[in-house]
């Protein structure tokens, strides 16, 4: 294992150990939530080999090892993931209820967005956030949105809030790199919605977890059934997954939010 893999298995390691107990229950809370649509894209789940993890990959089970089945998970998930715009995932996707909004929660929003604005304005030129350390999610697979991602800043965000302190930089690709375009703060999986609320209101962004993975035995892994399996599957419960002869996670990764402060309106900037 290089330099890197230890220190983002470090970092994981402290942050299963701090956020240690059960995951949060969103049975009940599912019940009230309406799927978004799906984008009926396909994904190839034959375990690729990525260069990094996600932020929040807190899968309630410590640091993967080399051959756990929890790495081999979030492999399948993450290049499932690499083919998927945010706006358009199905049934694996649980948002946060929308609240009403008061001006109170507008006025804290509008901070987080300034805040945020000015902080990765230098950020622009994509080089100056490779400079400092950000790191890119699968760079070599076409993706809607590209994540440079600090995991150091991923650590700190599991304690504290600075809103120009984001998990994420969110970037489109361009002919000669990349253009910035927005922000991803993070939080760990078992914290609860009021939790959520006390960094970004419900009333104004919501947050999202990606929900019930059903992923294919390894060795169907390079021709299984994508319309059953993966973020994008049919297969919503444990009890299917484990008649289709799969592994099934509840929960993978962490709360996330997108934040895309350049934009002309609220509605725009707060848009997921």
């Amino acid at each position: 294992m290089n330099t890197r893999k230890i220190m983002t298995t470090a970092i994981f390691a402290i942050i299963s150990l701090v956020w240690a107990g059960p995951a949060i229950t969103l049975a009940a809370q599912q019940k009230q939530q309406k799927p978004a649509a799906d984008s009926g894209q396909n994904q190839d789940m034959s375990g690729m080999d990525m260069d990094h993890d996600m932020p929040g990959m807190d899968m309630g089970q410590g640091p993967a090892k080399p051959d756990d089945k929890d790495q081999q998970a979030e492999h399948g998930a993450m290049d499932a993931m690499s083919h998927m715009h945010h706006h358009q995932m199905g049934p694996h996707m649980y948002m946060t209820a929308p609240r009403p909004a008061s001006a109170d929660d507008w006025a804290k929003a509008d901070a987080i967005a300034q805040q945020l604005r000015e902080a990765i304005e230098p950020y622009k030129d994509y080089r100056a956030a490779l400079a400092d350390g950000f790191r890119i999610f699968m760079p070599n697979l076409p993706q809607a949105e590209y994540h440079f991602t600090s995991y150091r800043n991923a650590l700190v965000e599991s304690f504290t809030f600075d809103p120009a302190r984001p998990t994420s930089l969110l970037y489109k690709k361009t002919k000669t790199g990349y253009d910035l375009i927005g922000a991803m703060y993070t939080m760990p999986k078992r914290v609860s919605e009021e939790q959520l609320n006390e960094r970004v209101p419900l009333s104004i962004a919501q947050w999202h977890l990606h929900t019930n993975l059903c992923m294919p035995a390894k060795e169907q892994r390079g021709h299984a059934d994508l319309t059953r399996f993966g973020l994008q599957g049919s297969i919503l419960t444990k009890e299917a997954c484990t008649d289709a002869g799969g592994t099934f996670y509840p929960v993978i990764f962490g709360w996330m939010v997108h934040v895309y402060p350049f934009e002309d309106s609220r509605e725009k900037i707060w848009g997921q």
